[in-house]
């Protein structure tokens, strides 16, 4: 089966996941995650990249991430990044091989409606899978920070989470009831599909925006002839 186009737009943020191997580990307790967040500090100030959202399970990793002024930056972080922790895995564990899948998962995020219901997606994720019964009881995402139960200088605030209100402490509070409310089932599919298949996260009006900047359809079948995709308009 062929993969599908990885696309990726300055100025925008990006649903990220990347997984293990084979579903194999990446974390082996707190001391691989606290390294692995200071591999993201690191690369994020390094390449230019900002950092919404972030969520270290097991075997995966989910980020919200907008590469800055050049497209590329988010790819060259990634590869920083899991270079350097599949190294610190494999030196400490007597591993070889790939730690990582071959290559990470992506989807443009492409309004700031879907970019806080993304952040909310990430964080909530060990909810989801039962580890914990409430996002403020797992330490390893980015919840803990937007919710003002830790304070962070280096993870940064998106739009749409700056404009829940003016004040940080209003901001916070603001979060932690968002995370209250009901997801819609279709909302979470959408965000799951977009990241399998490298669409958008968003609506089809979306869809539509982000193919007037790229030339390429990135979100479910249009009726009719394909659309021509312009080359060389974006980073794949």
């Amino acid at each position: 089966m062929p993969r599908h186009a990885r696309v990726v737009i300055s100025n925008y943020p990006h649903h990220v996941v990347q997984r293990g191997h084979d579903k194999e580990a990446i974390f082996r307790g707190e001391g691989d995650r606290h390294r692995y967040t200071n591999d993201l500090r690191a690369g994020k100030t390094r390449f230019g990249c900002r950092i919404y959202a972030y969520c270290l399970m097991r075997n995966h990793v989910h980020l919200v991430i907008d590469p800055g002024e050049e497209a590329d930056s988010l790819g060259l972080m990634m590869k920083w990044v899991s270079g350097k922790h599949a190294m610190h895995i494999n030196r400490t564990s007597g591993r070889r091989g790939s730690l990582f899948e071959g290559r990470y998962h992506s989807s443009i995020i492409a309004t700031d409606r879907y970019l806080l219901a993304c952040c909310r997606y990430v964080d909530m994720n060990p909810v989801r899978a039962g580890i914990v019964g409430s996002p403020g009881d797992f330490r390893w995402s980015s919840y803990r920070k937007r919710a003002g139960m830790e304070s962070s200088n280096w993870l940064d605030q998106d739009p749409a989470y700056q404009a829940l209100g003016k004040s940080l402490r209003t901001r916070q509070r603001k979060y932690q009831e968002w995370m209250l409310q009901s997801i819609p089932d279709d909302r979470d599919f959408l965000m799951r599909e977009s990241l399998r298949k490298g669409h958008v996260t968003g609506s089809r009006e979306c869809v539509e925006r982000i193919f007037a900047l790229t030339g390429q359809w990135l979100g479910p079948k249009r009726r009719g002839r394909p659309p021509i995709e312009k080359r060389g308009t974006v980073p794949i």
